[in-house]
């Protein structure tokens, strides 16, 4: 997980601790209702379009940021294996097939790097 997400964890997990509310239900839910009980994903749903609201983003479905990870970070040359790890696919070609459409890019950049080797002006 990248640190920054962690050190943002870590800050709200603090925060919970500081609001020293009666916790009832000690499920360890990140984002959990008052008493620490499992938010409903429709809840997650509504805060989530309201959040997107508040910044002037288009609506997005909350499972887009699955997608938007996973074309950020192919985007960002990380490999498809990697990126396969990440999102929990069990084989290599599901991640390929809902995310060539970022590949056309990577593969200029691939055929950039090739000659720049091949003519000697990088590595």
């Amino acid at each position: 997980m990248p640190a920054t997400v962690v050190n943002a964890l870590r800050d709200h997990r603090s925060r919970q601790q500081d609001e020293q509310r009666p916790v009832l239900h000690l499920s360890g839910f990140v984002f959990a209702h008052p008493d620490g009980s499992a938010l409903d994903g429709s809840v997650v749903t509504h805060q989530f379009q309201k959040l997107l609201k508040r910044a002037g983003l288009p609506r997005l479905r909350f499972h887009d940021l699955r997608h938007s990870c996973a074309s950020l970070l192919l985007a960002q040359g990380v490999s498809a294996r990697m990126v396969m790890e990440t999102l929990g696919h069990s084989n290599i070609s599901t991640t390929m097939d809902i995310y060539s459409h970022v590949m056309p890019s990577l593969r200029q950049e691939a055929a950039d790097a090739m000659d720049r080797v091949l003519d000697g002006t990088g590595r």
